[in-house]
């Protein structure tokens, strides 16, 4: 996915800029950047996170950097910040999102001017750097903004950094969020809300969706409307934000104890004969301490996360690689897992293939049972906006293998109405995808959230979130 911040101080921001990228760390697993503004233009800097974490690999770099704007990123994608020469005049940009008509828009370009974009190793053409094309297309930067908003498919917001002041601009259906913070002499725009707080801002306002901001060290204003109709993806609060975080309104760790409450009262739940609650760490943990204090059975800690070497942006992108890490972190506790029963809650089930790995490392070290609950509903689509999932193709997703196996499906393609049904918890063939996952992962049993108890639990109204990726609906 990947999460973006900026700067604008009266004073050096240098620091604030190297602590806040830092603290979106957990949005992305691949690279990270910053930008400053000096005196003599930009100062950019972008390393591969992968196999270290972001402050090791920018301690050295933060003290060759000064200014008093800038911008950072951290990617699961293309390297950014990039710095452009426009006819805009000199800006630095970063973006996160997902553009699904980009071969359309390249070719439109290429088409409709000479020029150029670099190609990056394999040929392909670096995200930023398209939307920077389109950005430079606009009469003005704001101007450019809407004509990048309105041309893509998908989503992308982004910060602008220029001379004068940062721009930022949430996606146009805001399925990312974008949060304005301000202290004494200086403002910020950050994707994470907590990521300015203990830098000393304090939460100020969310963009709407398309809206697009203009800061400026002793003020922020609207220059580009927000527009009405919103989908901010479910997922953040599920799984991808971090449980300090607010968007629009609504508190991560709140709406994931909540929904463990909820997930703990579906029906048979009470009928369940288990020693322990525990949550899959650490995306799991605040959804199984709802489901604890609901039922009243004790929460305990089976495994605990090695977290000196293994922080969550230390993750390789090959997958075999990632399921082995994924394993290695955790590390067991026997005197609490032999010969108890568990209710294993984890956010989602994706593949299914760490989470099949996590109850097997259980069992074999001395658990007698192992209930799992899912904290949101199956995953019956890839996600076609933010990259939430790694997914090649939808047949990754166990739900999608194990319908076409039951349907007696060749190939990838499965009808649209097939998919409604499956999805649909009040149906005989979800129950029997269900059984049928349990099965396969080796659970002693298996329950998914439903999706009207998820959107309870956010206490968003259903038609501004994107629940794509459980039910298809766009």
């Amino acid at each position: 996915m990947g999460g973006v911040i900026g700067f604008v101080s009266k004073q050096d921001c240098v620091m604030d800029l190297f602590f806040g990228t830092d603290y979106h760390s957990h949005l992305g697993t691949k690279r990270g950047g910053m930008c400053v503004l000096q005196k003599d233009g930009f100062n950019r800097s972008i390393h591969n996170i992968e196999n270290t974490p972001f402050r090791s690999k920018f301690e050295v770099d933060i003290e060759e950097m000064e200014g008093n704007m800038g911008i950072g990123a951290i990617s699961d994608g293309d390297p950014q910040p990039l710095t452009v020469r426009s006819r805009q005049g000199d800006y630095a940009i970063t973006t996160v999102g997902r553009i699904n008509n980009k071969e359309e828009i390249v070719k439109d370009l290429l088409e409709d001017r000479p020029g150029q974009f670099m190609s990056m190793s394999g040929g392909g053409i670096n995200n930023t750097e398209l939307v920077a094309a389109l950005v430079s297309e606009g009469k003005d930067i704001v101007d450019g903004i809407r004509i990048a908003q309105e041309r893509i498919e998908g989503s992308v917001t982004m910060l602008v950094l220029t001379k004068e002041g940062l721009y930022a601009a949430r996606d146009k259906y805001g399925r990312t969020p974008l949060i304005i913070g301000k202290k004494d002499g200086a403002y910020c725009a950050a994707s994470e809300s907590f990521a300015f707080i203990n830098l000393g801002y304090k939460y100020q306002r969310e963009l709407g969706p398309a809206e697009i901001a203009f800061l400026t060290a002793e003020e922020e204003k609207t220059v580009g409307e927000a527009q009405e109709d919103m989908r901010i993806c479910a997922f953040l609060w599920t799984y991808f934000g971090y449980t300090t975080s607010i968007y629009e309104g609504r508190n991560v760790e709140m709406m994931r104890n909540r929904n463990g409450e909820l997930l703990a009262q579906r029906p048979g739940e009470s009928d369940l004969d288990v020693d322990y609650v525990a949550g899959v760490p650490d995306s799991g943990v605040a959804h199984a301490l709802g489901y604890a204090n609901q039922s009243r059975v004790p929460y305990a800690r089976p495994l605990i996360k090695y977290t000196p070497t293994w922080p969550r942006s230390f993750m390789p992108q090959n997958q075999k690689a990632r399921n082995l890490i994924a394993k290695m972190k955790l590390v067991p506790v026997f005197q609490i897992i032999n010969d108890k029963k568990f209710v294993l809650i984890d956010d989602s089930i994706v593949r299914g293939t760490q989470l099949s790995e996590t109850v097997s490392y259980l069992l074999d070290n001395g658990a007698k049972e192992i209930h799992v609950r899912s904290a949101c509903p199956p995953i019956m689509y890839g996600c076609k906006y933010l990259n939430f999932s790694r997914s090649v193709s939808d047949l990754e997703l166990i739900t999608r293998r194990v319908i076409r196996d039951l349907e007696g499906i060749e190939g990838e393609e499965i009808d649209a109405e097939i998919l409604k049904e499956y999805a649909d918890s009040n149906t005989q063939k979800h129950e029997d995808m269900v059984e049928e996952i349990r099965k396969r992962l080796q659970f002693d049993s298996l329950k998914f959230q439903n999706l009207e108890d998820t959107i309870e639990a956010i206490g968003v109204d259903k038609c501004k979130l994107c629940t794509y990726c459980w039910d298809g609906k766009e």
